[in-house]
């Protein structure tokens, strides 16, 4: 039996090592669908509910196991689904490759249905890398392309492929003029700095007294070397969200996540410093960091387009992490006094405190912040944490410790709505022997999570450690735009936008035959968690959470951090009316330039 071009396209995913293709069938793909059938499944095709959930799986996969994400989708309107998780691939740097049916070359041009121009589509978020494939020659060239282009530059790549070239016998490029042969493999490697502009970032750190380092996504297997160089500067460590699990929240100068998400220590440690060093982080908040001219900086990132742009660094390192920091080591003085360096860590324990007093303080019916601190301590050394965006990430930002062995990612540069359940998804495939949980607030859960988990329970089988735990947030309210309407407009809830229906969650997840607990009580948290915990398949633990705790910002003083939601708002208003009529006053106190020193 010939070989068609169907067959050969997947022949060549195996040859890269993929195992996984996160995709939804449609008649645009009908050729690479018969070819799976043909290829026993090899690689899986994972069948989501919907495209833009395969993106996120993908997405969720490729950061999870540090390999090639692979989606596909029909032509039209599955093309356009996949956008929203390619777009979260490139802002974030994940490698991905989308592949995408067609019409048929015959009816290209014709306005044929589901015809649509799927170069323009997607020039934008796949402009590493976007070819169609119109005779079989092109392969296998495209597809190793499109794959080396992914992972070399970090982000997601295409392959259009119309309906008709699928059902072709394939033949591969010839001895001739105008054919491009291609061969497997992409060798490791190391790019590092000059020794010159080594020699400048060490004279520029080493005339520092009070050192500050921020760590992102890219000094993730640098983790010994950052330890190392923050140990011999005496210096504080804070995470960009993407970074969270790149160093132990038990050392003892870590002061945690950065910005509005972030915590007091990290805000004074960027306020108070006189050095900062960026790691493999494209921190965008200016804001946050060292007011310009009070701080020296030099900064270390793989991509030469990404480095000085978000602080005035005087040295900017290209290159690897942990090959740059192993040649700068030897070269930092670590004669400097222990006052900043306790200053740090003392901030860093109070902030401990602080965050176990806020948990503790009541709420009607239950205080988000302590749903999330009670799970610290109940994590699995080997926990995989996903978060969705919304209120639920200041809570994983701020409460979960992150221990050696664990992961944890959210979409850190898109922040859209909805990675939370198919990150976990993509996480499980990619370590299926590893527990998944993934913080979701009702407002993403309702948009696309509750219907993907059908795909959890659909693939529970296939994962060695069953367990995939999705903590659903349920306060009625699309809770983070709400208190940045308060904050940055002086507006009340506008309830038409803001409500959401009460829908019952756990009773979702217990219909498809999965876990499901409702906790409407603070006293039967912990027991929800364990319950999750303790399943032998995947869960949904609904927690109904009080929507008027509000996300207080870093820069609030330790007192406001301490206060109480109910302290804040005592006097302006009684709960019950509190969400419509607006709290500007009291949070305007929360925001920059009113912090009393």
């Amino acid at each position: 039996m010939s070989t068609k071009v169907s067959d050969h396209i997947l022949q060549r995913l195996r040859e890269w090592g993929v195992d996984h293709v996160f995709g939804y069938p449609g008649d645009g793909i009908n050729g690479l669908l018969a070819a799976w059938g043909r290829a026993e499944n090899q690689p899986r095709f994972v069948q989501s509910r919907h495209e833009e959930m395969s993106a996120f799986e993908a997405v969720g996969y490729a950061k999870f196991s540090g390999r090639l994400g692979v989606c596909a989708a029909t032509s039209g309107p599955g093309a356009i689904h996949l956008l929203n998780g390619l777009y979260d691939a490139k802002l974030d740097h994940v490698p991905v490759l989308a592949i995408v049916g067609q019409t048929h070359r015959t009816a290209m041009g014709g306005s044929y249905q589901q015809e649509v121009d799927l170069h323009t589509l997607f020039k934008d978020v796949a402009s590493d890398f976007i070819e169609t494939v119109t005779v079989p020659e092109q392969l296998p060239n495209v597809i190793d392309r499109a794959i080396r282009t992914a992972y070399a530059r970090r982000s997601p790549t295409a392959i259009i492929i119309p309906g008709d070239m699928q059902e072709l016998d394939y033949s591969p490029p010839t001895h001739e003029f105008k054919m491009v042969p291609s061969s497997l493999g992409r060798s490791s490697w190391t790019a590092v700095p000059s020794e010159d502009s080594l020699e400048r970032a060490a004279e520029t750190l080493n005339s520092g007294d009070k050192v500050a380092i921020l760590v992102g996504q890219g000094a993730a297997g640098a983790r010994a070397e950052v330890e190392r160089i923050a140990e011999l500067l005496k210096a504080g460590v804070a995470k960009a969200l993407l970074g969270k699990d790149v160093l132990s929240d038990e050392l003892p100068y870590v002061t945690g996540s950065i910005g509005l998400l972030g915590t007091r220590p990290s805000y004074e440690l960027m306020r108070d410093c006189d050095t900062l060093l960026t790691i493999g982080s494209s921190f965008p908040y200016t804001q946050f960091m060292p007011e310009f001219g009070k701080a020296r900086g030099v900064q270390i990132d793989i991509d030469p387009h990404m480095v000085g742009m978000r602080y005035p660094y005087e040295v900017n390192l290209v290159g690897d992490a942990k090959a740059t920091l192993e040649r700068l080591i030897p070269m930092i003085d670590p004669a400097r006094g222990p006052e900043w360096y306790d200053t740090v860590c003392d901030n860093v324990k109070r902030w401990h405190e602080v965050m176990e007093r806020r948990a503790q303080q009541s709420a009607d019916p239950i205080n988000p912040e302590y749903v999330t601190h009670a799970l610290d301590a109940l994590l699995p050394e080997n926990a995989i944490i996903t978060s969705d965006s919304g209120s639920a990430a200041n809570w994983y930002a701020r409460h979960l410790t992150m221990r050696p062995g664990m992961r944890s990612s959210l979409s850190g540069t898109l922040a859209t709505m909805g990675p939370g359940v198919p990150y976990a998804i993509g996480a499980k495939f990619a370590h299926p022997d590893r527990p998944a949980i993934a913080l979701v607030g009702d407002g993403a859960m309702q948009m696309n999570g509750l219907a993907e988990m059908i795909t959890a329970a659909k693939y529970r089988h296939a994962w060695e450690d069953p367990r995939m735990i999705v903590a659903v947030f349920n306060n009625r309210d699309l809770n983070q735009v709400t208190w940045e309407m308060r904050a940055m407009e002086g507006a009340p809830s506008f309830l038409p936008s803001q409500e959401l229906p009460d829908v019952q969650y756990a009773a979702f997840a217990r219909s498809l035959g999965l876990t499901g607990v409702r906790v409407e009580k603070p006293e039967d948290v912990e027991a929800g968690w364990r319950a999750g915990l303790e399943a032998d398949g995947p869960a949904v633990i609904e927690f109904l959470t009080d929507p008027a705790v509000p996300p207080i910002p870093p820069h609030a003083t330790w007192e406001q951090m301490e206060a109480t939601a109910a302290s804040i708002l005592k006097g302006d208003a009684d709960r019950g009316s509190m969400i419509k009529q607006g709290l500007k006053a009291k949070v305007q106190e929360f925001l920059p330039g009113r912090e009393k020193k």
